[in-house]
């Protein structure tokens, strides 16, 4: 699965949200400032060409709806990143958290307890 551009994440999260939606239905929900309806219409256009988004046909209209979870996708882009950025280690992500953006008590906790839960 390839990564998607930052609009088209963007786009995505939307559709996530909407689960099903026309393009103009997409178009309210993006945060401003909006692209033209043609832009966006070419992109989730080209979602559909990448696989990540497909469509059904009312006459000339298209509603679209995903083909890639959020949970799918953020599972490849977290790895990728954990892999680029921090040496394929999650105890370096980790401790990036701790350290560098000052996690409080009670989140340390929180993930102490995720920890604990999922090791079962």
């Amino acid at each position: 699965m390839e990564k998607l551009t930052n609009k088209e994440e963007e786009i995505m999260q939307v559709l996530w949200q909407l689960e099903k939606a026309f393009v103009n239905d997409i178009l309210e929900k993006m945060p401003e400032p909006k692209p033209h309806y043609n832009t966006l219409s070419t992109i989730v256009r080209l979602l559909e060409e990448k696989g990540f988004v497909a469509h059904k046909s009312y006459g000339k209209s298209h509603q679209y709806y995903p083909l890639i979870s959020l949970e799918a996708y953020r599972g490849v882009y977290v790895k990728e990143s954990i892999k680029k950025y921090f040496d394929n280690s999650v105890a370096n992500l980790v401790n990036y958290f701790v350290k560098d953006e000052k996690l409080t008590e009670t989140e340390i906790r929180e993930l102490l307890n995720i920890i604990e839960k999922n090791k079962k």
